[in-house]
């Protein structure tokens, strides 16, 4: 197998050829086809998320079709096609995981992080944690459903649990945002896009697929969110969002990393506004998420790399250099 693999925080991901990993009880091996590339896999070549092994290779929003099958798997085929996603395994034990809470375990596994990712052409994931995709969706279009899809998706229930959104802010434009703005508008809501000052591309792309409004993350929307949600890994955003939402408005902070967030005064959490996370997702996310998106005709604005060019990928995603999201494409074996 081929990966591109991170030896230490801060330094490039190197290439490296090892022999093919064989999958254990439970697992499956899968030949990589397409891998997204997510601001969390920044956050863990950076080591905002300190590391958990010596080296791993990132990578967590993958389409791979099975070619090894280990002990104890059922229900899967030679040559399926399935997506891994971040949340890798669980300990099935623990209160959360009792309780049907298993994006919030104890003692979770991440693909990527704890577990070589798909920034390879080969890869080994536990079958249980692995998903069929819809058949309309091409590799490099499921890709980026696996996380940014899932995640976004989860933060949209979490920004309807006290009620009705009919008005939606999304803050930070990238691969979450501009896939949950599909559904969000499919569904009949009212999308207001808020992008870094002077990002012309975001904006545009946001009004392409139907915003209703877009503008800098410092301006105001002409009317009262019922919801925002904040993609975008910036704390400074948190006291802009809740003075953007009416009262008894909900703000939902979808990333698993943020800056700090600066002080701010009672008056613009009090009448019942809700600032809440959203942590990992739950298999059960994307059970319900896949076939929906699918129904919904949500596709992904999408560059492509190969993936030898992983780092520039990576450094591209920093600087906003592309709208959308990004895919690394295995370059084909022989």
């Amino acid at each position: 197998m081929f990966g591109m693999v991170l030896q230490a925080v801060g330094e490039p991901l190197r290439c490296e050829a090892r022999p093919d990993p064989q999958p254990g009880p439970g697992e499956l091996r899968l030949r990589v086809r397409a891998c997204g590339v997510c601001r969390t896999d920044l956050h863990v070549v950076d080591g905002e998320l300190p590391p958990r092994r010596d080296s791993v290779i990132p990578g967590h929003e993958i389409v791979g079709v099975v070619d090894a099958i280990g002990p104890g798997v059922t229900g899967v085929a030679l040559g399926e096609r399935r997506g891994v996603p971040w949340l890798g395994d669980t300990c099935g034990r623990c209160r959360y995981c009792r309780e049907g809470r298993e994006n919030l375990c104890d003692a979770p596994g991440f693909t990527g992080w704890t577990r070589d990712g798909g920034y390879a052409d080969t890869v080994i994931a536990r079958a249980d944690f692995s998903f069929p995709l819809p058949a309309g969706l091409s590799d490099t279009e499921a890709a980026p459903l696996m996380c940014a899809g899932l995640i976004g998706y989860r933060c949209w229930r979490k920004a309807a649990e006290a009620g009705p959104v009919a008005r939606l802010g999304l803050y930070g434009f990238g691969a979450a945002a501009h896939l949950l703005a599909q559904l969000a508008l499919h569904e009949g809501q009212q999308v207001h896009a808020f992008t870094r000052a002077g990002d012309a591309a975001a904006q545009n792309l946001a009004r392409a697929l139907g915003c209703a409004w877009a503008g800098a993350s410092e301006d105001a929307p002409p009317e009262p969110l019922d919801a925002a949600i904040i993609f975008a890994p910036v704390g400074d955003l948190v006291p802009l969002a809740l003075r953007a939402v009416r009262k008894g408005g909900t703000v939902v902070c979808g990333g698993i990393h943020m800056s700090d967030i600066p002080s701010f005064p009672y008056s613009i959490l009090w009448e019942e506004r809700r600032l809440v996370s959203v942590a990992n997702l739950t298999r059960r996310d994307a059970v319900e998420y896949l076939p929906l998106a699918a129904r919904a005709g949500v596709r992904p604005h999408v560059t492509t790399y190969p993936l030898r060019d992983a780092n520039a990928a990576l450094e591209h995603l920093r600087s906003g250099a592309f709208a959308g999201a990004a895919v690394l494409v295995p370059e084909p074996s022989g």
